[in-house]
């Protein structure tokens, strides 16, 4: 699964959104991207699964870029533990994204092939998303 190599912290607090993405929100890579309608935390198991949808349907010709990163640890603690005893253990790590922002993108495809590549990632995500294209 995806981690950080380091942190300077390991355990952070959870944060808050903000209302829409400012930064990373424009198709600038590939031709096609998926971009996030709904802000949430996708989980490294996510971004897995879409990397090896991505890996398969473009490996005759094609490339793929991955523009979110899981560098925000979720803790968790185990069943049947009392309140207090602070902070449990780090479970896995998450992406914060933010409703504008392109996740993922894919040049190399006819576009109507991209884009049934594109839902069939987007059924993998906990979050809301839509396919758009780059502007010209």
């Amino acid at each position: 699964m995806l981690a950080p190599k380091r942190q300077k912290f390991r355990k952070t607090f959870r944060g808050t959104w903000r209302r829409i993405a400012l930064r990373g929100n424009l198709v600038s890579f590939g031709s096609v991207g998926l971009k996030t309608t709904d802000k949430g935390w996708v989980k490294d198991r996510e971004i897995e699964a879409c990397r090896v949808i991505l890996a398969r349907a473009t490996r005759k010709m094609g490339k793929f870029w991955i523009r979110i990163f899981p560098d925000k640890p979720f803790s968790k603690k185990p069943p049947e533990v009392t309140m207090g005893a602070g902070k449990g253990d780090i479970a896995y790590f998450v992406a914060s994204v933010v409703p504008g922002k392109v996740m993922f993108e894919i040049d190399g495809l006819p576009v109507e092939e991209a884009k049934a590549v594109l839902k069939s990632v987007s059924m993998k995500l906990s979050v809301r998303t839509k396919v758009v294209t780059k502007e010209l």
